[in-house]
C-alpha cells in the first residue's frame, strides 16, 4: 500500500489539532459550496487519480480529504433522502444541550415506528441511560433509542426537531431538512456536500466517535433479566484493512442504502459519502472500490 506523505506541520496539525464543537461551523465553512480547493497542500495528491476508473454503484458519493479537497465526487449537490444517517445529527443536538448522560430514560408507546412500522427489542417498560441510547441509535441503528431521546427532549419533540435543523443551518448544511430523529421520514434529506459537513462536526464529538466504531455491545433495559447484545451495522469495522474514526449507515425504501465515513486511506483522514445504493452490500462493495481505487491509483 502506498502512502501520501504530508510535510511534517501539516501532518501534525491535521493529526494533533482537535476543534470544539462550538468552533465546528467556521471549520466546516471552508469546504465551500462544492467547487474544490485550489490552495490546499494535498489537492496536487490526487491529480494522478483517474476518476474514469472508479465505478460506483452509488446513486450520488464524495469523497473530501481533510483539507476539504474534492477525491472524487457524483451528483453530489444533489439532495436525497438520507435515513439513518440523520442520527448523527440527533446526536450532535443531544450532546450540545449538556444533558446528563446518566439520567435513565425509560421507553414508551410513543417511542414506537409509526412511519416504517419498524420493530424493536427495546420494549415498552425499558430502561436505559441517555448514554446508551445514544449508544444503540449511532451504533446499531435502534429507532426506538432515537425516538426516546427526542421525547424526553425538555422541551418536548417538536422542538427537538426544530433544534436539529438549527444545528444544521449553524453548520452550512443550506440543502439539509431534518424531518424526525431516527430518520424513519424520507423528508429527511441531504446533499452528499452537506453530510460531509455534518460528519466533519461529528467527529468534534469523542462519544460519536467511539459508539459510532464499537463492533458491539450488550445493555440490560430490565432488571432481572439478560443482556441485550447490539452489533455495528457496519461490516467494513470487522476488516483489519479498513482505520475507520466514525460510520453511520442507513436504509429506507426511499433512501436506498447509505453509508457515511471519516477513514484513513494512504495514510490520509477521509470523508466518504455515499447515498442511495442498491444492494445490501452496494456501499461495503463501493467503499472497497474507492480505497482500492486510492491506494493502487497513483501510478496513472
Amino acid at each position: 500500500m502506498r502512502k501520501l506523505l504530508l510535510p511534517c506541520c501539516l501532518a501534525t496539525t491535521l493529526c494533533t489539532t482537535s476543534v470544539p464543537a462550538n468552533d465546528a461551523p467556521l471549520q466546516l465553512a471552508r469546504l465551500g459550496q462544492g467547487t474544490q480547493s485550489t490552495h490546499s497542500p494535498t489537492a496536487e495528491l490526487w491529480q494522478s487519480l483517474n476518476p474514469r476508473k472508479l465505478k460506483l454503484s452509488s446513486a450520488a458519493a464524495l469523497v473530501l480529504d481533510n483539507e476539504g479537497t474534492e477525491v472524487y465526487a457524483k451528483d453530489a449537490d444533489q439532495a436525497l433522502p438520507i435515513a439513518s444517517i440523520t442520527k448523527l445529527m440527533t446526536a450532535m443536538v443531544i450532546l450540545d444541550a449538556d444533558l446528563p448522560l446518566q439520567e435513565k430514560i425509560r421507553i414508551n408507546r410513543d417511542d414506537r415506528d409509526l412511519i416504517q412500522l419498524t420493530g424493536s427489542r427495546l420494549t415498552s417498560g425499558a430502561t436505559l441511560t441517555r448514554q446508551q441510547l445514544l449508544q444503540l441509535a449511532l451504533m446499531s441503528s435502534e429507532n426506538r433509542a432515537a425516538n426516546a431521546l427526542a421525547r424526553s427532549w425538555p422541551q418536548g419533540k417538536d422542538d427537538f426537531v426544530r433544534a436539529m435543523n438549527t444545528k444544521a443551518a449553524a453548520l452550512n448544511m443550506h440543502t439539509s431538512r431534518f424531518t424526525d430523529p431516527a430518520g424513519l421520514d424520507a423528508g429527511n434529506v441531504a446533499t452528499p456536500r452537506d453530510i460531509a459537513r455534518m460528519v466533519r462536526a461529528a467527529m468534534q464529538y469523542p462519544l460519536i466517535r467511539k459508539a459510532t466504531t464499537t463492533r458491539s455491545i450488550s445493555v440490560y433495559p430490565w432488571k432481572g433479566r439478560g443482556p441485550l447484545k447490539y452489533s455495528n451495522t457496519n461490516r467494513l469495522l470487522k476488516n483489519n484493512a479498513w482505520e475507520i474514526q466514525l460510520s453511520k449507515t442507513g436504509y429506507l425504501n426511499e433512501a436506498g442504502r447509505c453509508l457515511v465515513m471519516q477513514a484513513e486511506i494512504a495514510g490520509q483522514p477521509l470523508v466518504i459519502v455515499l447515498l442511495n445504493s442498491f444492494g445490501k452490500l452496494t456501499p461495503f462493495g463501493d467503499s472497497n472500490r474507492i480505497r482500492k481505487w486510492i491506494e493502487g491509483g497513483f501510478d496513472g
